[in-house]
């Protein structure tokens, strides 16, 4: 069956799933949600409710209902935000759910694939990489069409934490964080600049007392943060899907550090982690090899290593 442009399938009502369906009705770039989840009437009480958006004037009139698998036999793209997360008085790290949501992703992916191989599908569970790399490896998907929201996230507060501290839009600051979506993930300092103005230069600059050790804890660390306040993290990764879901629809062919499965791209295979991607109506058209230093490469293979390591322990 033909690929209906425009169709999305959210698997998964909770805080990210009914949050990530906010922030894509919020880009006003698809025609039709379809949100599926075991729990029926919670998925049907989060269709109701946000059915009643596209009422107002700057909402699109989006066709929003629930569904079962079957709906993705002709969805454009899948979003897996199922499974359990990470909750208040846990720690950070996404490798204690590896098993629990490798079960999860496994029996989605049978589903999945019981009516497609055409769909993009964006991952949002955790441990992310691994389930990219479970989901691509385990099910022979095709490469380019399994994503995941990966460093993304991890990236937008990077450029936060520096705008504010410099006193300018933090779209207009520039670098990425790329490997693992976790514990080893490592910033490209040689190429974060504002307006092309280097990092090593910024502090001169806008009178600033940027550290870059303070700056990534804190990067780090805000994950945490939200978590012990709110008991949970929802807006920012869906903001982050919701902004792969636009460059999908609109063909952008923006550059993001989203997680793949690289096909030898900067000597990489069998591991999934996010490095910069071309990204387009298809998914992944490339992914970038930017030049790194000698201790930022020393950084992806420690990333690497640490996600090939992981990788291991997944119970066939």
């Amino acid at each position: 069956m033909a690929i209906q442009e425009g169709k999305v399938v959210i698997i998964g009502a909770g805080m990210v799933g009914s949050q990530t369906l906010s922030a894509v009705l919020r880009e006003a770039v698809v025609n039709e949600i379809v949100l599926i989840d075991m729990n029926k009437e919670k998925a049907q009480g989060e269709v109701l409710d946000a059915s009643h958006t596209t009422a107002f004037a700057y909402s699109s009139n989006v066709n929003i209902h629930t569904g079962d698998y079957s709906e993705c036999k002709d969805a454009h793209i899948i979003v897996m935000s199922a499974g359990p997360s990470i909750t208040k008085g846990n720690t950070m790290d996404r490798s204690l759910l590896l098993n629990k949501n490798i079960a999860v992703m496994h029996d989605v992916m049978t589903n999945i694939t019981k009516y497609t191989k055409e769909a993009i599908i964006i991952v949002i569970s955790n441990p992310l990489d691994a389930l990219v790399y479970y989901g691509q490896h385990a099910f022979d998907y095709p490469r380019h069409k399994m994503i995941g929201t990966g460093t993304l996230l991890d990236t937008a507060r990077l450029r936060k934490i520096i705008g504010e501290t410099c006193g300018v839009d933090s779209k207009n600051v520039h670098g990425y964080v790329l490997g693992e979506h976790g514990e080893s993930a490592f910033v490209t300092w040689s190429d974060v600049n504002i307006a092309g103005i280097p990092f090593e230069d910024l502090n001169t600059t806008f009178q600033t007392k940027l550290v870059k050790e303070e700056i990534y804890n804190e990067m780090r660390s805000v994950g945490f943060d939200i978590l012990q306040l709110k008991g949970y993290t929802n807006v920012g990764v869906s903001a982050a899907c919701a902004r792969i879901i636009k460059c999908i629809v609109l063909n952008e062919k923006s550059v993001l550090p989203i997680s793949n499965v690289p096909d030898g791209e900067y000597g990489l295979h069998d591991v999934a982690l996010s490095l910069p991607c071309i990204v387009g109506s298809q998914g992944i058209e490339r992914i970038l090899e930017i030049p790194l230093t000698i201790a930022e490469r020393a950084c992806l293979e420690r990333s690497t290593a640490k996600l090939k390591e992981e990788n291991s322990k997944i119970e066939a």
